[in-house]
C-alpha cells in the first residue's frame, strides 16, 4: 500500500514519461474491451469515455500533445482507409447510384435543417448557418470496426453507406473550403476553376496511378514488412495529395483504400496484418483522442453551451435519422439494415472536429473590448465536443443492434450451407517457392466461413528417408501453416511415406474426405504429356474430386481478370456447381472480374446462376476448342488463364483438350493458369447445391 502510494506520488501529472503513457494507453485498450462487454456497451464508447476521463478536462493523466494527436490523426486515417478497402467494389459498382442518392440527399436534408437551425433559431449569419450546417452533413464510420467485427461489412446498407460517405462528406468539407474563403475574402473569378480543376486531378491521379503502383510493386517484393509499410506510404500519401486539392485527409485516406481495394484481397495475409494493427493500436488511438477534447465543465457552467450543444445533436439526429429511413424505403431494407445505415451515418466525429476547428481559428475582427470575432463561437466549439460523445453513442449502439441482428439471421443459412457441404482442400506440398501461391489460392477458392478445412501434404519416398530429406519436409509443411496462418486459417499438417506419390495422395483424399485438391507447378515450368499421363492422370483416375492445377507466375491478388473457359455440356457434369462455386468464392475473396467463355448452352446456364451474384462477371460465346489461341490474342498480361478439363469418354470431353498443355507452353508462359478437373459421374460424389 505504501509502496502504491509512494510511487503515485512519484508521478508527475500530467505524464511525460513516454514508457508511462504508453503502458497506460494500452492497458484502456485491453480492458475497455473486457469490462464494457459484460455491461453490453460497445467498447468503441468506451475507448471514449476513458479518453475524456484520463484527458485534461478529466483527471488530466495525459495531455493532449503532439504525440496523441499524431497518434489519433494515424487512426482516423486509418478508419476511412479501412471503409474503402473492405468495400465490396463489385457491389459498390453495383449500387453506386443508389450511394450517390443516398450520399446527396443526406447532404442536401442536413444541410436545409442546419441552415434553418443557424439562421432562423441561433441568430447566426449566413456564413456561420451553412458552417454549422456542414457538421451536420457530414458524419465519421466510426461504427464501421462493430460492422467489420461482426462480417457483414458486404450487406448492401453498409455499401451503400460507405459509398455515400464519400460522397457527402467530400461536398460537407467542399463547404468547409468555400466558406472560409468567402469569409477570409479569398474568393476569386479563379478560385472555383482552381478547386474543381485540384479535384479532379487528385481523383484520376489516386483512382489510376495507385493501382499500377501498387501492382508493380507486390509483383516484385514479397517481404511480408515492406508490403506493409508500402500500404502505409500510400495511405498517407493518399491522404497529403487530398490536402494539396483542396480536400480533406479523411477524404484522400478513403479513396486510396478505394484505390487498393482490388491489390488487398480479404483473405489476404496482408489484409490481414492491416486489420489487425489498425483494430488494436490506431483505431483506440484515434477513439482516446476523441475523448481527450471532452470538457465535461463546460456543460455546466455554461446555458449557452447546453443550449447550442443540444440543438445541435436534436436536429443532426433527426436529419441522418430521417436519411436513414429514407434509404430504407426507397431501396426496400429491413428495420435491421435502417439502424446500420442510421449507425454508420450518425457519428460526428472527424469532419466535424475539423470544421469546427477551422471555423473556431478564423477570426473575422474584434469587439469593442479586444474579444476575437470567430466564423464559429465557444459555444457551438463545445456543443460540438458534446454532439461528438452524444452521436458516438447513439452510432455504437445502433450499428451494434442492426448488425448484430442481421448476423444473427445469415446464421442458420451459413449452418445449412456448412452441412450441406464440409469443404475440405488439399494441397500437396514439396517446393518452397510455391508454397505461398498454393496456400493463397486455396484460401481465395474456400468459403470465408471454413477456418479450419485446410489440409497440407508431403510424401516422401520410402528409399529416401533420410534425415535431410525428412527435415526439408517438414520444414515446408511449417511454412505452408505459417503462411496460412497469416490469413487467419488453420492448416493440418501432414506427413506421408510412399513409394508412390500418387497413392499416398489418393489415401489422403479418403482418409480426411477431401472435396478439392490444389496441385501446384515450380514458377517458371510446364506441363508436360507426361506430367498429365503419369501421375495426374493416375490421381484423376483413382480420386474424384475438384482438382486444380495451378502454375503462378504473380501474386494471386495482382490478378485483374479471371478468364474461365468452359467446355460445351459442362453443365451437364455433376461436379459443375462445385467449381462454378470456388470462381464465385474467387470474385468474392479477390474482387476480381470473371470472364466466362463457353457455348451458348452453358453461358446460359451460367447467367441464370450468376443473376443474384454480387459479383463482376461478363460472358463470352466461345464453342470452338480448335481455335482456342482466339483467347491468347486478347488476355493480358495481368490475367489469370482458368481452363475446365474433363476426363476422358464423360459429357463434356473435347478431342482438343490433349492440345492444352501445348499451348500453355507455348503460349502462356507469362500468364497464371489452372487446369480444373470437376467431379464427374463414376465416381463418388459430394452433394453440393448453389
Amino acid at each position: 500500500m505504501y509502496m502504491l502510494q509512494f510511487m503515485l506520488a512519484a508521478i508527475e501529472l500530467p505524464m511525460t514519461d513516454p514508457v508511462l503513457k504508453f503502458l497506460l494507453i494500452l492497458v484502456i485498450i485491453l480492458a475497455a474491451p473486457l469490462l464494457l462487454n459484460k455491461l453490453r456497451i460497445p467498447h468503441l464508447l468506451g475507448l471514449i469515455i476513458a479518453g475524456a476521463i484520463i484527458g485534461p478536462h478529466g483527471f488530466n493523466l495525459i495531455s493532449r500533445d503532439s504525440s496523441i494527436i499524431l497518434s489519433g490523426t494515424a487512426g482516423l486515417l486509418y478508419i476511412m482507409f479501412l471503409a474503402g478497402l473492405e468495400i465490396d467494389m463489385g457491389d459498390f459498382k453495383k449500387n453506386k447510384w443508389k450511394s450517390l442518392a443516398f450520399g446527396i440527399y443526406t447532404f442536401l436534408i442536413s444541410m436545409a435543417l442546419g441552415m434553418l437551425l443557424g439562421v432562423y433559431v441561433l441568430n447566426f449569419s449566413v456564413l456561420t448557418s451553412a458552417l454549422l450546417a456542414s457538421m451536420f452533413a457530414s458524419h465519421t464510420l466510426i461504427a464501421y470496426p462493430i460492422i467489420s467485427k461482426l462480417g457483414i461489412t458486404k450487406n448492401k446498407a453498409v455499401t451503400i453507406t460507405v459509398g455515400g460517405t464519400m460522397v457527402t462528406d467530400t461536398l460537407a468539407l467542399l463547404v468547409l473550403t468555400v466558406v472560409v474563403g468567402l469569409a477570409m475574402g479569398k474568393v476569386d473569378d479563379m478560385f472555383y476553376y482552381r478547386l474543381s480543376g485540384a479535384i479532379i486531378v487528385y481523383f484520376l491521379f489516386v483512382l489510376i496511378a495507385f493501382p499500377l503502383i501498387g501492382r508493380w510493386f507486390f509483383k516484385r517484393v514479397d517481404d511480408n514488412i515492406s508490403q506493409y509499410i508500402f500500404v502505409l506510404v500510400m495511405l498517407f500519401l493518399g491522404a497529403y495529395l487530398a490536402e494539396l486539392a483542396g480536400l480533406e485527409a479523411i477524404i484522400g485516406a478513403f479513396i486510396a483504400g478505394i484505390a487498393l481495394n482490388r491489390l488487398i484481397p480479404g483473405t489476404s495475409p496482408l489484409m490481414n496484418r492491416v486489420e489487425f494493427v489498425g483494430n488494436a493500436i490506431f483505431i483506440p488511438f484515434f477513439l482516446i483522442s476523441v475523448g481527450m477534447l471532452i470538457d465535461y465543465r463546460a456543460f455546466f457552467t455554461s446555458w449557452d453551451t447546453l443550449k447550442v450543444g443540444g440543438l445541435m445533436i436534436v436536429v443532426a439526429t433527426i436529419a441522418k435519422y430521417v436519411c436513414a429511413w429514407l434509404t430504407q424505403k426507397i431501396f426496400g431494407m429491413s428495420d435491421d439494415q435502417r439502424w446500420v445505415i442510421f449507425g454508420l451515418n450518425s457519428a460526428h466525429a472527424a469532419a466535424t472536429l475539423a470544421v469546427v476547428t477551422v471555423g473556431y481559428n478564423v477570426i473575422l475582427g474584434q469587439t469593442p473590448d479586444g474579444e476575437p470575432i470567430r466564423l464559429l463561437n465557444e459555444s457551438v466549439l463545445n456543443g460540438s465536443i458534446l454532439m461528438v460523445l452524444v452521436t458516438c453513442t447513439m452510432a455504437s449502439f445502433a450499428a451494434q443492434k442492426g448488425a448484430h441482428n442481421i448476423a444473427m439471421a445469415d446464421g442458420p443459412e451459413d449452418k445449412e450451407d456448412e452441412e450441406d457441404h464440409k469443404e475440405r482442400i488439399l494441397i500437396p506440398v514439396s517446393y518452397e517457392g510455391n508454397v505461398s501461391e498454393l496456400v493463397n489460392l486455396s484460401t481465395a477458392i474456400k468459403s470465408k466461413k471454413n477456418k479450419s478445412g485446410l489440409y497440407a501434404l508431403n510424401v516422401i519416398n520410402n528409399k529416401a528417408s533420410d534425415e535431410k530429406t525428412i527435415k526439408q519436409a517438414k520444414k515446408v509443411l511449417n511454412m505452408t501453416v505459417t503462411t496460412a496462418a497469416a490469413t487467419d486459417n488453420l492448416v493440418h499438417d501432414l506427413l506421408r511415406y510412399d513409394l508412390n506419390v500418387a497413392n499416398a495422395i489418393i489415401s489422403v483424399i479418403q482418409e480426411q474426405a477431401i472435396t478439392d485438391m490444389v496441385l501446384g507447378l515450380h514458377q517458371g515450368k510446364g506441363i508436360s504429356p507426361s506430367f498429365l499421363g503419369n501421375m495426374t492422370e493416375g490421381i484423376l483416375n483413382q480420386s474424384n474430386v475438384t482438382t486444380f492445377i495451378y502454375r503462378p507466375m504473380q501474386p494471386m491478388a495482382t490478378i485483374k481478370r479471371h478468364w474461365i473457359v468452359v467446355p460445351e455440356n459442362a453443365e451437364k457434369e455433376v461436379g459443375f456447381p462445385m467449381w462454378v462455386n470456388k470462381m464465385w468464392n474467387i470474385a468474392l475473396n479477390t474482387g476480381a472480374q470473371l470472364l466466362f467463355h463457353a457455348s451458348e448452352g452453358t453461358l446460359a446456364y451460367l447467367k441464370e446462376l450468376y443473376k443474384k451474384r454480387p459479383i463482376e462477371a461478363e460472358f463470352t460465346l466461345f464453342d470452338d476448342w480448335n481455335d482456342f489461341l482466339i483467347i491468347f490474342r486478347e488476355i493480358k498480361s495481368d490475367d489469370m488463364l482458368w481452363i475446365v478439363m474433363s476426363r476422358r469418354e464423360r459429357f463434356s470431353y473435347h478431342a482438343s483438350m490433349s492440345r492444352i498443355p501445348g499451348y500453355l507452353n507455348s503460349y502462356f508462359q507469362m500468364n497464371n493458369f489452372a487446369l480444373i478437373y470437376p467431379v464427374q459421374a463414376g465416381g463418388k460424389s459430394t452433394k453440393f447445391m448453389i
